[in-house]
């Protein structure tokens, strides 16, 4: 792998003006397909297999007229204090509202609360349903225009009016603020890391051209794959993170290996031959966790994992094909300030390196830095380290025993919105659990009497605790299917909710056994809680594939057993705290108004898994980056203690600077008011800051110091089994060994070097 890869970064750095044609023709190509391209859909929640998705499957079957996949609006009418809506004046307004927003090209239907007895029994709230004729991303700007002034009526009738519904679930946009200062904050780390505008550039630039390829390549395959926004957001979240770290690592070995006298060719070469092997293999570990999300079985998971995936894989193809020639475009300004002004590349000058955590000079020598210090306290007090990190983090992820799951809705948007204050006003008017209504879907093609079934069903539910109301059942033109809308009394996220859809689900077994008929629960609600049964059935299965794999694949990388466990185990500590800080702000409001969360609840369902798989992948990037220094260190010839410290010397504050760019890449996404995307940046962010800082730099070598020569023991006969992949660039020396001085000096300098 080392043999490979060195040959790589030597042929793009010398052919770096081809390399960079080649790259700049694949943009434009991506970027012409892209533009051309049709729109991807909107985001929809499908779970094959439950009874739910049974249910849905059935509805646009038997009721093809009712599969509107039009976006819906609901606009709610609040009168003021003391009156009602449906006072003359307010009927007035209210029927001309809706009367003037159906007269929009787009509208397919619109409902009339009074016909259709969609007032508060109170008679203070009403709500209209507007149906459209296109998806949500296909509403044009005067119809959306539209909507939006619907709440300028207030003005002059004094009604409190709020729109709800899918028609204004706008997309979130990308390159906003709190993105941008995520960006300024890598910036300025890269900056006091490398001590060069020039070098901090490199890293940043490479990152955003993996991150548009990845997603112009995403925007190009859109609508055939059926890629959402969501995975647009979470592909840029990822790419911009690992695409900085990935170049961080390589253009950092290569002023180490400059500073010790090689020629820049080379210096590249060597530095993609052992830096690039880590990033090859930290990447295969994210890839790995994040397609290992096809096993849960829910598609725009799936999607969502797999856009990631694939925007990591560029974000590796990036760092191994065009950094190097981003090097030599670059020169000399690569390097530090002192080697430029003296005009040296041998290794007296290595010192210079030190405040960057790059210098090449032999283990125990050279200025000791933040790092190396700390290593050695670690050394000293391995068990005291040890004990404190283990506990700390598991008193963090205490809460995560607490962790519910839910789908998030309108509530859960700030209280801003007008789609949050349509919500509240429906809970308000109507109760709260007629936001979150359950679908009951009676097949009675095998029942005997189609009518007693359907009116057996709403009996028996309508007497059920928790049960606000049951429709007549509804069938279609055949006569042979049946639904029914029921209202709980409590929210969509309340537990008594999906109780109630449990007691549903076995009552309902008498029906069928007596009538012959099928009755089958569904609707959003229903589909949350399966959707949520399954991600908790479905989470074993998952850890076991991919934390199996990357098991094995650390396994061939260090040539040990101790030191993936290892890993594997610390990756738990950091995920479970990672969860734990999650619990707190999103479900109990712990600092709820610092990250902009509108309303506490469920925990996103789709948010742990997703989260364990991509903590999982990064927690290995650390791991990697961080213990094949120090591996690199102990086979050639250093005692364990020792290459632990030669570990954090080379690595140690690179690292560091690495997490923090991370951290900050995910807390700028924090901003966006998508449940998914914002949970993800706070869980993410901890999950960083825990793994790097706690389980890389303060277990791990702890453990290590405890293990000594056996955290690298590895059985002779599963050594022989194994390939040598040969990360630590073993077969680079001995090349370097066996060619004669002369060899080396009459290597020609690339011209700007």
């Amino acid at each position: 792998m080392a043999t490979l890869l060195y040959r790589i970064g030597r042929w793009t750095f010398r052919r770096r003006r081809l390399v960079g044609s080649l790259w700049l023709a694949a943009l434009i190509l991506v970027g012409a397909a892209a533009m051309t391209a049709e729109s991807g859909p909107e985001a929809e929640l499908s779970m094959p297999g439950t009874e739910s998705q049974e249910a849905f499957d059935l509805l646009n079957e038997r009721f093809p007229e009712a599969d509107a996949e039009g976006a819906e609006a609901r606009i709610v009418f609040r009168a003021p204090e003391g009156q009602q809506v449906t006072a003359p004046e307010h009927q007035e307004t209210i029927q001309d509202t809706i009367t003037e927003l159906a007269e929009n090209d787009q509208v397919a239907s619109s409902t009339d609360p009074f016909a259709t007895d969609a007032v508060s029994q109170d008679g203070t709230t009403a709500y209209a349903t507007v149906t459209y004729t296109e998806q949500t991303a296909g509403l044009d700007e005067a119809t959306i225009a539209a909507l939006e002034e619907v709440a300028a009526v207030n003005a002059d009738s004094e009604l409190t009016v709020e729109v709800g519904g899918s028609a204004l679930e706008a997309e979130e946009s990308m390159g906003g603020t709190s993105e941008l200062i995520g960006l300024a904050v890598a910036a300025v780390v890269l900056i006091i890391t490398f001590g060069s505008l020039i070098a901090a550039g490199l890293p940043l630039l490479t990152a955003l051209i993996g991150v548009g390829a990845g997603l112009l390549s995403i925007s190009a395959l859109a609508a055939p794959l059926g890629l959402s926004s969501t995975s647009f957001i979470l592909a840029m979240m990822l790419g911009l993170a690992v695409g900085i770290d990935y170049a961080l690592f390589i253009a950092t070995r290569y002023r180490s290996e400059r500073a010790e006298g090689r020629a820049p060719e080379e210096a590249a070469g060597r530095a993609v031959g052992t830096a690039g092997s880590a990033v090859v293999f930290a990447g295969l570990t994210v890839i790995i966790a994040l397609a290992g999300l096809a096993v849960i079985g829910i598609p725009i998971l799936t999607k969502m994992g797999m856009a990631a995936a694939g925007t990591v894989a560029l974000a590796v193809l990036v760092a191994l094909t065009l950094v190097p020639p981003f090097l030599g475009f670059f020169g000399r300004r690569m390097l530090p300030r002192s080697m430029r002004k003296s005009g040296a590349t041998t290794a007296t000058t290595a010192t210079a390196d030190a405040a960057t955590g790059t210098t090449g000079a032999p283990s125990g020598r050279g200025r000791q830095g933040l790092g190396v210090r700390w290593a050695r306290l670690v050394l000293r007090r391995p068990v005291a380290v040890l004990v404190t990190a283990v506990f700390g983090l598991g008193a963090v992820a205490l809460p995560a025993t607490s962790l519910e799951l839910g789908l998030s809705g309108d509530e859960s948007l700030s209280t801003e919105t007008t789609q949050r204050r349509a919500y509240d006003l429906l809970s308000e008017g109507f109760g709260p659990g007629f936001n979150g209504p359950l679908t009951v879907v009676v097949d009675t093609q095998d029942a005997a009497d189609p009518q007693l079934a359907g009116d057996r069903t709403a009996e028996t539910i309508s007497g059920m605790d928790g049960v606000v109301s049951v429709t007549e059942p509804a069938f279609d033109e055949a006569g042979d299917t049946a639904t029914l809308t029921v209202v709980p009394e409590t929210a969509p996220s309340d537990s008594e909710t999906s109780d109630l859809v449990h007691t549903i689900r076995d009552e309902v077994d008498r029906i069928e056994a007596d009538t012959g008929a099928e009755v089958l629960v569904t609707g959003t609600t229903a589909m949350s809680i399966d959707v949520s049964q399954a991600l908790s059935d479905a989470l074993i299965p998952y850890l076991a594939v991919v934390v199996g794999l990357a098991f094995l694949l650390l396994t061939v990388v260090f040539r040990s057993l101790l030191v993936p466990l290892k890993a594997t185990l610390g990756f738990l500590l950091s995920v479970g705290a990672a969860l734990g800080v999650v619990v707190a702000v999103f479900q109990w409001g712990w600092a709820a108004d610092l990250f902009g969360v509108g309303q506490t609840g469920p925990v996103v369902s789709l948010m742990p898994i997703f989260m364990i798989g991509v903590v999982f992948g990064l927690a290995m990037d650390y791991e990697v980056f961080m213990v094949s220094r120090m591996r690199e260190a102990y086979v050639h010839g250093e005692s364990p203690n020792q290459s632990i410290v030669s570990g954090f010397r080379h690595s140690g504050r690179v690292v560091a600077a690495a997490a923090i760019i991370m951290i900050s890449i995910f807390a700028g996404f924090i901003g966006l008011s998508d449940p998914i995307i914002k949970t993800l940046g706070v869980g993410l962010a901890a999950a960083v800051a825990f793994d790097a800082f706690v389980v890389r730099m303060a277990i791990a070598p702890a453990v290590l110091r405890l293990l000594g020569h056996r955290a690298w023991w590895l059985p002779r006969s599963l050594d022989r089994m194994l390939p040598n992949v040969d990360v630590e660039g073993e077969a680079l020396d001995r090349a370097q060994h066996a060619a004669t001085p002369a060899d080396e000096t009459q290597q020609p300098a690339p011209t700007g070097s």
